[in-house]
């Protein structure tokens, strides 16, 4: 039996594409950050603009914040991992006691966050792990400027819902007549 190994010597390396991507990726584009970009429903509802963004086990008092930046409606916030990291020494920090001439140190934010609730370990082996956690931030233009106190977010049932009112007043569409060329 014959095999042929075939040469290409003019192929590009692998580290050649990614050196290539580098320097044709344009000056304005943005970076990819770390994250999670939330699913978001946006939507005309008469003259108002509705934003709906899917944002379940997220504090919105605490963890989300809307803004209005001119044309631009942001919202950002961040979805944190409820699960507490079992560390050594947990069931004696959980339990509240102390042993004698043991130091105390202050608890990490994230630990003091999550309060006397400590979740179990994860199990030994694989792990599926779809939910994504991590910074966020979402942008929607709107057709005009609009005043702070035309917006209205609310959110219920893990589904946050941010309302534009009368951004879209005084916009119909123009129907423009289409002629045929002689």
């Amino acid at each position: 039996m014959i095999s042929t190994y075939t040469v290409a010597p003019f192929r590009p390396l692998p580290t050649e594409r990614v050196v290539r991507q580098l320097w044709t990726r344009p000056s304005g584009a943005p970076v990819a950050r770390p994250g999670y970009a939330p699913a978001a429903d946006v939507y005309r509802e008469g003259d108002d603009l509705v934003a709906r963004f899917d944002l379940p086990g997220v504090d919105p008092e605490r963890d989300v914040t809307v803004e209005l930046e001119g044309r631009r409606l942001v919202v950002r916030g961040e979805r944190r991992d409820q699960r507490a990291v079992e560390s050594p020494g947990a069931d004696d920090a959980a339990d509240g006691e102390q042993a004698e001439g043991e130091q105390t140190d202050a608890q990490p934010e994230a630990q003091a966050e999550a309060g006397a609730a400590v979740a179990e370990a994860a199990p030994a082996g694989r792990r599926i792990r779809e939910v994504r956690f991590g910074e966020f931030r979402r942008t929607v233009t709107l057709p005009k400027t609009a005043e702070a106190d035309a917006v209205r977010a609310s959110y219920d049932a893990g589904v946050l819902t941010v309302t534009v009112a009368g951004v879209f007043a005084g916009r119909a569409p123009q129907r423009i007549e289409v002629t045929r060329a002689a």
